[in-house]
């Protein structure tokens, strides 16, 4: 039986790339995003490269939290099961702290936090009911170290990591749902013109290829690439302020 995956913030970056990777894996394919003209591009082109999956496309905003339930149950509907749903959907933004306007913090911590648990209490709500199934929340290298000038960003990913880790020790007896946090380094995408001055930078295609290689393996815990972030989780927290605030 073909499985199927819905993947949020799917219009562009690594959301994209990992709809094409599921796509090049034989998967059935529900892409959620804001920007429905661009799930439709993305949704011509996986048909044309792959005419035995199944793609859907569904407006989301993640934002509006009480919409997230609704859309996934009608993406189960459509499929009959949902076997991964992965939580992509999130923002960026810079801010120096102290220019009392937090609207960017706010906007931040809203998209990448409440509307990553949103995605996840839904799919946790469907996994229980159908008895099987994999949420995956994309976090981020910056949940092991905040990052200046990211200071809203690092914490919403160091919360989104830490509640990973807390509903996978809810479901532990469940052995049939499984709950992965992956944390991507810098990531190559067509929507961050300013990743080349960040170091290991690699392809968005390259590392939507190792997450889905871990997903599939059922991993609870991935960085990506894990050349050097493996090593540097462990570092990072223990650097001084001077060595961050050069790198970053």
């Amino acid at each position: 039986m073909t499985k199927s995956i819905v993947i949020t913030g799917a219009s562009s970056g690594i959301g994209a790339a990992l709809a094409h990777e599921f796509a090049n894996r034989g998967y059935n394919l529900a892409l959620c995003a804001r920007r429905t003209e661009k799930l439709e591009t993305l949704k011509s082109a996986l048909i044309e490269n792959h005419k035995d999956i199944q793609v859907i496309t569904a407006a989301l905003d993640v934002n509006e939290l009480d919409t997230v339930s609704v859309v996934l149950s009608e993406i189960k509907q459509t499929f009959g099961t949902v076997d991964i749903v992965i939580a992509n959907a999130g923002i960026t933004g810079v801010r120096r702290t102290g220019s009392g306007d937090l609207t960017i913090d706010k906007n931040i911590l809203q998209t990448n936090l409440f509307g990553a648990i949103a995605t996840v209490d839904a799919a946790v709500s469907i996994f229980r009911e159908q008895g099987f199934g994999q949420i995956v929340g994309m976090s981020s290298f910056s949940a092991f170290r905040g990052i200046p000038g990211s200071a809203a960003y690092s914490a919403s990913k160091a919360a989104l990591t830490n509640y990973l880790q807390a509903v996978g020790t809810e479901l532990y007896r469940k052995k049939d749902i499984k709950v992965t946090a992956i944390h991507p380094g810098f990531i190559r995408t067509e929507i961050d013109e300013n990743i080349e001055k960040f170091p290991f930078v690699i392809d968005a295609d390259k590392a939507a290829k190792t997450m889905a290689n871990a997903i599939e393996k059922g991993k609870s815990d991935v960085v990506v690439p894990s050349w050097p972030w493996a090593i540097l989780r462990n570092v990072m927290p223990k650097l001084p302020e001077s060595i961050i605030a050069k790198v970053f």
